[in-house]
């Protein structure tokens, strides 16, 4: 079969060619982009002969894939899928798995990391440090004691939670489905507009969905303590940006740690976000780890040896 990899999954040139020789010895062609291209013509000319693709967030509408009729599965090198045309895909036949738990520790201790940042005010110290300035009387917070809602309940926020369980962080979690484990780690789960109200970090860890677009919206954010913090590390539509932007300036909610927007970065300077006060962006690096990119080529790479046997892993479609 020939399986294309049509962007950059963040291997090394010697990573990469281990991987294209373990693919290749099993008589299938790999072939692999180095590069981003998101423009549709490009595209299609990458996928037109394909018969599984490896993907990492590249958009790929239907559209797109329907240039590509030897397509039988998608192996995503990502957690979400929201990316790819999946009714098209389950229509089609097309099988889809994901990477799922390959950034886990990752994406949870960048979001441990943005709250300290906030709280300890790091990111503004360092320049006024630079700056041959002192701490001119500011005081930072503590995680310890505080209320903190975990929206969302997979992998990641539970991990999460149990990292500030350390902290000595009481957790309480708003998620479509309560889990045992979660109860069972002394998680109180609340309807979302009372962990809005009780909690003083409200940490994101959903998928992106047609119910979870704008979970996060004005009246939302208005329900939040004065001096809350929000965290999103999972995907920016699920926060309203012009709302957030509005709710910081007028100090509706005291901070925001980001790692993702409703765009990819780099984001524009006119991006509602990228001069609002109280914020720490990063360019959507939560998975972005030496550890997390190998443990994703080595799922990516399962996955497709488990469609080639007949028993699809991590399957989304």
């Amino acid at each position: 079969m020939k399986i294309v990899a049509i962007e950059n999954i963040g291997l090394s040139a010697d990573q990469l060619q281990l991987l294209a020789t373990r693919l290749e010895s099993h008589n299938h062609q790999f072939v692999y982009f180095t590069d981003r291209q998101e423009g549709e013509d490009i595209l299609i000319n990458r996928i037109s002969d394909a018969e599984i693709l490896v993907v990492s967030n590249i958009k790929l509408t239907s559209k797109i894939l329907q240039t590509a009729p030897n397509l039988k599965f998608i192996s995503v090198a990502f957690t979400g899928c929201d990316h790819l045309p999946l009714d098209y895909c389950k229509e089609q036949g097309i099988m889809v798995s994901n990477a799922a738990g390959y950034s886990t520790h990752a994406v949870t201790e960048l979001a441990i990391g943005l709250m300290i940042d906030l709280y300890r005010r790091i990111t503004p110290f360092d320049r006024e440090t630079r700056n041959m300035m002192g701490r001119r009387g500011l005081l930072g917070r503590e995680l310890h004691g505080k209320v903190v809602g975990i929206i969302g309940t997979g992998a990641i926020g539970l991990n999460v939670a149990h990292v500030l369980q350390a902290f000595g962080c009481k957790v309480v979690a708003y998620s479509r489905t309560i889990r045992e484990e979660a109860v069972e780690m002394g998680i109180t789960y609340l309807p979302l507009n009372d962990l809005l109200a009780t909690s003083d970090i409200v940490s994101l860890h959903t998928p992106l969905t047609n119910e979870t677009r704008h979970l996060i919206g004005k009246v939302q954010l208005a329900l939040m303590k004065p001096s809350a913090i929000l965290i999103n590390t999972c995907r920016g539509d699920v926060v309203d940006q012009k709302a957030l932007k509005k709710a910081l300036e007028s100090g509706i909610i005291n901070g925001a740690g980001l790692d993702v927007f409703d765009i990819e970065p780099p984001l524009p300077l006119d991006h509602p976000l990228v001069k609002t006060p109280n914020t720490v962006i990063v360019p959507h690096i939560g998975y972005a780890t030496e550890e997390a990119i190998l443990d994703r080529a080595e799922i990516v790479y399962d996955n497709i040896i488990a469609f080639f046997d007949g028993q699809q892993r991590n399957k989304v479609i």
